[in-house]
This record gives structure tokens, C-alpha cells and sequence, in this order.
């Protein structure tokens, strides 16, 4: 570990030393090793050992290089790192600025730039500033990765095809007809076939097919080449690996010197921004799976990283990074600690020392296939489609081709310039407006108040005359302190004239936190946004463990004050309807007086489980008149004629489609249900109980689920965690078919008037996923902050 990490006494041991006689530790286990992590790191092994071999043909670099990486990367980066479950190794994003600066400066100049940038991240990791990549534009990041991707994909397709990549992607494209002029069959129907395995293998349908996904596809694609070459005795180019004594160390580079600082600079912004943004997209991946793991530390990340560049380029390794596939793999694996990883690079070293012959007799084609995959998955439509949905496709754009044309560092600089003038002219995008309607003068602001837009703020506040009533609207979330300060000395001046003001918007209730609580309307009743309180008192757990609040609000009452015990539920609950009264329903009484004016018109039906864990308006943040909500044990929708003189919800059905005319129904279903563990428990002859009449009507889920016929329901990047878990998702499919089953509902979707939708919510990860058909398989896709599917790589 590096000197600038300091050391720390475990709290059990500081424990133990302050209790004499507390009885003696338990002994440790005779084999340290989880049975998890052991499996685990043969299935991350698996997939490093053919992407650490083609990620070195890409490059041109020896390519026993991409193996010592990988097992430095496992042994090193895995025991420093501040990300425990994630895997390090040689990665796709590495390749162009690898191969160029192989192409510049050499072999072995290269391994000492890959030294010269671990000591960088070293400096960077001791100075703690690892959460600063974080802030680099998701845009440029995307646009980064997707250059690479296009300069990986185009390099090799000349090996696919039997030729050897020029040094640019212009070169490329322009060498391309005459490779297709001269290609080798023998190579291209390597290459074709590992490219048919690769897409083919996660697209196994069934329990079978279930069980082969759990075999890595790249190896599977590679060994089915390698055996089908050798049986063929086709004569194609072949993985070739010098001996270890002739392996070439780290020289010093040879060229002008602000070269090989740009290169450093290279390698370490890639190597440390890929790392970086790979530790937080595992701690996402890993806390549904083990909630107890703390997050990455990431300038430990940073420094693990640093020391294990500067350990590959000593010994003649490629520079490394953490790795997203093989990161994702270890934690779908079930890893639950830092031993997989280093076990992984135990593995690595083994064969690179045993299965040289073995090695020795995969196509190169095959491997470039494979790499090729991977690059062209790096240009994510996902990614494309959230940049423009976010207005960022030129950041992305220029990212995009600055690095496929001018290369990495380059491309990145054009994106981060082009973020900053996009950045400038949204601030400085601020349209103000003044209206004066029935005697009251309304100023409006769209977009973001910075010092930029002072001197139109100032011009509209200025064409409010002394003495009236005022009304400042904000559509925006943001105010700096000069726009700020531009506003309170406008209100001070207002008000000592006999003015009245008032703030709404959106951005209303941050504003108030800085103006004078004082805020009034022209009745001289308090506004809307006023200096804020805490809104959360009546919900007891959530105001013990989340709401920082010191004192009393002004507001509380000795009985709001005092705690709810045992025998308290009537308080509680009057507690509760007080708080209403006072904070909400004044926000509320006029949408609810339209309400009860013009009736109900929800678009929705949305039937859940009866858990108080799932509260429908917070998950789907609606409020009243949005929703039409049927409520049961287990979220289940008896088939018609199977109702038992229980016909609440097909009641519900009926009233909320022919009636009310909702556009949508969903079925939401939720994690560890307890009607769901109740069915999965259950004996074939069920009691009388109501109970357990009611749960006859989730028999068919149940038997759906033991059919193995049907695909299994799951969720996106990973199965479901447990029979519990499966039989939830399966549940949310079976009530769908359920539903249309029912006469109003079928009459709607024929008609082209009604949609269903299934939803599972996730209660630990606080995580909406969302039912999407495919033609293999149900999977749920969790639903992103921005209200998109995530995409399931």
C-alpha cells in the first residue's frame, strides 16, 4: 500500500482490547476463501484470458503483454484498489492510445510511459482529488468511449479479414477496398463464426439455455474457433508467444519531451477516468446484491490503479484500468469480496505459464473478432440516446470524431471545450418578462439567474412601481449570489414603500431559503413558498433517521414534540392529519376544489400489492386525480369465474375502463412479498382461512413458474436473486394475462384504447423496474432518474 494511505485499527480490535474478558476469538476458517469468490474468479478468469490476448493483438504489443496485465491488474490493483469487486486489467478504452504510442515511441518506451503514468495517478490518488473525474461531462465520456470504439472496429476488420491495420482510421478506410480485393477465407470464416457465437450464445432460450449463459461467451466463441480451425487444419496466422526469457522490460522513451508528457498525460486520464467511473458503476451493480459491502474509496481506487500501471510496465505489461465486462461478471458471479479478483490473477499467471501450447493455437482472426465485438459495443445507442435527450449531441459529436481523427487526449479537449461554450450559453439563456394583469405585476423568469442575466433582472424589477403588489415567478433551479443580492436590495426597497411580494415557480422554495421569511401575498397571508420547514413529521421513521433537523420547527406543537410509543397509534395518526391540515392542504385546496368540481379523470389503474412499503404516489410521484389504485394481498387479478363472491377488483376493472376510460393498467409487484412468500410456502390443499382462499387465485403464477417451457422472468444484467424473487416477476407476468382475460379489458385492447404495463419495485434498492417484451424472454429494466430504460450493458 502506498506510504500516503494511512494504516487503521479495525473498531472489533480496538474493541477487544478495552474487554479483558471477553471470550477469545473464534479460529479462522482452514481455507480463507469463500466458495463464491472461488467460482467467481474462474468465471472472470475465463473471460479475461481471450480479451487480454486480443486487446494485445490490437495494440501490436507482444502478446504475452495483455496477460501479465491482466494477472497484475487481478493480484495488484485487486489487493490496493479501493473498489473491491472491481476487476482490472487491459482494457478496450486503452487500445488506440496504446497502439499509437507503440507505433511512436516503441515497445519498451511504451512500458515505461505506462510506469511514468502510474506514478501520475500516485500523485493524483495522494492529493485526493478521485471524485473530480466524476465531473467530467457523461458526453464527453460516451463520445470518448465511442471514438474507441470506431478505431478498435475498423483496425480489426482488417484482420478479420486476413490483412494487417494501417497506423490511422483514415488509412484504414482507405486500405479497406484492397483488403476486401485480397482477404483470406480461412481467417474471414474464423472470424465470421466466433461473431455468430458471440451473438447467438446470450440468446439461448429456456432453462437450458439459462444454464449454458452462466459459460462466458467469448470463450466459448474462441475455443469453438480454435477447435474448428485445428480439425480443418486450416492454415491461418496463430497466437504466438515468445518465451518469458526473451520478454522485452521497460526503456526509456526516446523522443521531444512534451511528446512523452502528453502521452503520460494520456494514459492516466483514460486509465484513471475509466477506473473511476467503473467503481461507482459497480457500487450500483453490487448494492441490490450485497448491501452490507461500504462504496469504493476512490482515491484508494486511484492509488491501486497507479501502483499496479507502475508494476505492468516494469514488467512488460499493457497499461490497465478497470474493466467494465469482467467488473460486471465478477458481481453477477456472486463475488462478495476483494478474493475473487486476486484470485482471478492467480489463475492468469497460471496459464501463462502451463497453457502456452494451448494458447498457441487460437486464430488470430478470432481474436480480432472478439475485439472487434467489443468495440463496436462501445458505441452505445443507450448513451446516444441520452445525450440527446439531454440537448448534448454536439459535445458528443465532436468528442466522437476528435478521437477517431485527432486522437484520445485531443478529442476529449475539443468535447470539454465545446461543454463549457454549451454550458455559457444555457446560463446565459435567461428570458425575463414583465406583465401587469388586474393591478398585479408579474415578473417572469425563465432559466437560470446569474450574474449574466443581472442587468435584465434589474431593468424588470426597476418597471414595478413603488407601492404595488408584486409577483416574481422563477421557472428555473439555480440562483448566484449576485442575482441574489440584486433581489433582496429590490424586495428591502419594495417593501419599505408599501409593496407586497410574492415568489413562485419551481425554483421558489430554494429561493426562500435565502429571502426574508417574511413573504406575503397582497392579502397578507403567508404564501406558498416561505422559509422552509421540515414537511415530514408525521412520518415517524423517516423524521428519526433522515430528517436533520436540531431544534423544533416553529411550527410543532409539545404533542408534535413527543415521541410516539406503544399504545399511541390514535395520536400518531391525528398527529399525522394535524400536520395535513397545516402544511399541505393549504398547498392542496384548490386542485382538490377542482377536483370535486369536475370529478375524477385519472389515466391510469394501477393495482399493487397491499405492503405499506409501496406507497404509489411516491414511486410514481402523482398526487390526486392521477391514479385509480386497487390494493390487494399479493397484487393478484382473479381470472373471471374464479372470484369466490369476491368481485372487488373485477369491479374495479369494469368502473376504471368503462367508466372512468383509464389509458393505462399496470400490475406492480414488489420485493420480499409477503402474499408471494406465503404461495411459495403454501401445501397443494390450501386452508380454508381467507387467506388462504384469496392466495388460490396465485396458484397459476406458480405454476407458471415451474413450467419450463416458458422463459423465466428476470431482470436487466442479472437473475432474479431467489425463488421469492423469481416468483414476484413471474406473479406481475401471470396478472397480465389475468387481466386480459376480463371482458372490459380485452374489448379496450382491441380497440387500441388501453395499454398494460408491468412494474417491479425493487423495496431495498428503492428501484422502479419496468416489464419489457422481447421474443425470448421478460425482462425488467430498471427505470434511470432521467425516466428511460437503462440499457441492459
Amino acid at each position: 500500500m502506498p506510504a500516503c494511505v494511512p494504516a487503521r485499527a479495525s473498531d472489533s480490535a480496538r474493541r477487544r482490547a478495552h474487554q479483558p474478558h471477553s471470550p477469545p476469538p473464534a479460529p479462522p476458517r482452514r481455507f480463507p476463501v469463500a466458495g463464491a469468490d472461488l467460482s467467481a474468479s474462474v468465471a472472470v478468469f475465463l473471460i479475461a484470458l481471450p480479451l487480454s490476448l486480443g486487446i494485445a493483438l490490437a495494440t501490436g504489443a507482444p502478446l504475452q503483454s495483455g496477460l501479465v496485465a491482466a494477472a497484475v491488474g487481478g493480484l495488484v490493483a485487486g489487493r490496493l484498489g479501493g473498489s473491491p469487486l472491481q476487476v482490472s486489467g487491459p482494457a478496450a478504452g486503452l487500445t488506440v492510445v496504446t497502439a499509437d504510442l507503440i507505433h511512436h515511441y516503441g515497445w519498451r518506451a511504451t512500458c515505461a510511459i505506462t510506469v511514468l503514468a502510474g506514478v501520475t495517478q500516485l500523485g493524483l490518488g495522494c492529493l485526493r482529488v478521485a471524485r473530480t473525474a466524476l465531473a467530467v461531462s457523461p458526453a464527453i465520456v460516451h463520445g470518448m468511449l465511442a471514438g474507441i470504439g470506431v478505431t478498435i472496429a475498423v483496425a480489426q476488420l482488417h484482420i478479420v479479414l486476413g490483412g494487417t491495420p494501417q497506423s490511422s482510421v483514415l488509412g484504414n478506410l482507405l486500405a479497406l477496398p484492397a483488403q476486401l480485393a485480397r482477404m483470406q477465407p480461412a481467417a474471414l470464416s474464423m472470424s465470421v463464426l466466433t461473431l455468430m457465437i458471440l451473438w447467438a450464445w446470450p440468446r439461448i432460450p429456456g432453462r437450458a439455455g439459462r444454464r449454458l449463459r452462466g459459460v462466458p461467451a467469448a470463450l466459448v466463441a474462441v475455443a469453438a474457433a480454435t477447435l474448428t480451425a485445428s480439425l480443418a487444419t486450416l492454415i491461418v496466422p496463430r497466437v504466438e508467444l515468445s518465451s518469458w526469457r526473451d520478454h522485452a522490460p521497460a526503456g526509456l522513451p526516446e523522443g521531444p519531451v512534451l511528446g512523452v508528457i502528453g502521452a503520460v498525460l494520456t494514459i492516466t486520464l483514460v486509465c484513471s477516468v475509466q477506473s473511476l467511473l467503473g467503481a461507482v458503476a459497480v457500487d450500483k451493480l453490487a448494492a441490490g446484491r450485497h448491501p452490507h459491502l461500504a462504496r469504493s474509496d476512490l482515491d484508494r481506487e486511484l492509488l491501486g490503479q497507479g501502483a499496479a500501471n507502475i508494476v505492468s510496465g516494469a514488467l512488460g505489461g499493457l497499461p490497465l484500468a478497470g474493466v467494465a465486462v469482467r467488473s460486471s461478471a465478477n458481481v453477477r458471479s456472486g463475488a462478495i469480496s476483494r478474493n475473487s479478483t486476486m484470485l482471478h490473477g492467480v489463475w492468469t499467471v497460471t496459464a501463462a505459464l502451463l497453457m502456452v501450447p494451448v494458447l498457441e493455437l487460437i486464430p488470430l482472426a478470432s481474436l480480432a473478432a472478439l475485439v472487434m465485438a467489443v468495440g463496436i459495443q462501445m458505441v452505445s445507442l443507450h448513451h446516444i440516446r441520452t445525450v440527446t435527450r439531454h440537448r448534448e449531441v454536439p459535445v458528443y459529436a465532436v468528442t466522437t470524431l476528435g478521437v477517431v481523427f485527432l486522437g484520445v487526449l485531443e478529442g476529449v479537449a475539443l468535447g470539454v471545450a465545446v461543454a463549457a461554450a454549451m454550458a455559457l450559453r444555457r446560463l446565459a439563456r435567461t428570458r425575463i418578462t414583465h406583465q401587469e394583469r388586474q393591478g398585479v405585476h408579474h415578473v417572469h423568469v425563465r432559466g437560470q439567474l446569474t450574474f449574466l442575466a443581472v442587468p435584465r433582472l434589474s431593468k424588470a424589477l426597476h418597471l414595478v412601481p413603488a407601492g404595488t403588489d408584486a409577483v416574481v415567478r422563477f421557472d428555473g433551479s439555480f440562483m448566484d449570489h449576485a442575482a441574489y443580492e440584486t433581489l433582496q436590495d429590490w424586495e428591502r426597497t419594495h417593501r419599505a414603500h408599501g409593496g407586497t411580494l410574492a415568489l413562485t415557480g419551481r425554483a421558489g422554495a430554494r429561493v426562500a431559503t435565502t429571502l426574508s421569511p417574511e413573504v406575503t401575498t397582497r392579502g397578507g397571508e403567508p404564501s406558498a413558498v416561505q422559509t422552509p420547514v421540515c414537511r415530514c413529521r408525521p412520518w415517524t421513521p423517516w423524521r428519526n433517521h433522515r430528517c436533520d433537523r436540531p431544534t423544533p420547527a416553529p411550527h410543532d406543537t409539545p404533542r408534535d414534540r413527543a415521541d410516539s410509543g406503544p399504545g399511541r397509534s390514535g395520536q400518531q395518526l391525528a398527529r399525522g392529519i394535524s400536520a395535513f391540515q397545516r402544511n399541505t392542504a393549504p398547498l392542496l385546496r384548490g386542485e382538490l376544489a377542482r377536483l370535486a368540481r369536475e370529478g375524477q379523470r385519472p389515466s391510469q389503474l394501477f393495482l399493487t400489492c397491499a405492503d405499506s412499503r409501496v406507497v404509489t404516489s411516491m414511486i410514481t410521484s402523482s398526487g390526486p386525480g392521477d391514479l385509480f389504485v386497487v390494493r390487494n394481498m399479493g397484487n393478484l387479478v382473479p381470472l373471471p369465474g374464479t372470484q369466490n363472491g369476491d368481485d372487488s377488483v373485477a369491479a374495479a376493472l369494469e368502473y376504471a375502463v368503462d367508466v372512468l376510460a383509464v389509458r393505462s393498467i399496470t400490475v406492480c409487484g414488489h420485493s420480499g412479498c409477503g402474499a408471494i412468500q406465503a404461495l411459495l410456502a403454501s401445501e397443494p390443499g390450501m386452508p380454508g382461512t381467507p387467506l388462504g382462499r384469496w392466495l388460490r387465485h396465485g396458484l397459476p403464477s406458480l405454476e407458471r413458474m415451474a413450467d419450463g417451457t416458458r422463459p423465466e422472468p428476470r431482470l436487466t444484467g442479472r437473475d432474479p436473486a431467489d425463488a421469492v424473487e423469481l416468483l414476484c416477476l413471474t406473479n406481475v407476468v401471470q396478472q397480465l394475462e389475468h387481466l386480459r382475460a376480463h371482458g372490459s379489458v380485452a374489448r379496450a385492447l382491441h380497440d387500441g384504447a388501453l395499454d398494460l404495463h408491468g412494474v417491479y419495485f425493487h423495496v431495498g434498492e428503492a428501484q422502479a423496474y419496468l416489464l419489457g417484451t422481447t421474443d425470448e424472454d421478460d425482462v425488467f429494466g430498471p427505470v434511470a432518474a432521467a425516466g428511460d430504460l437503462r440499457d441492459p450493458a
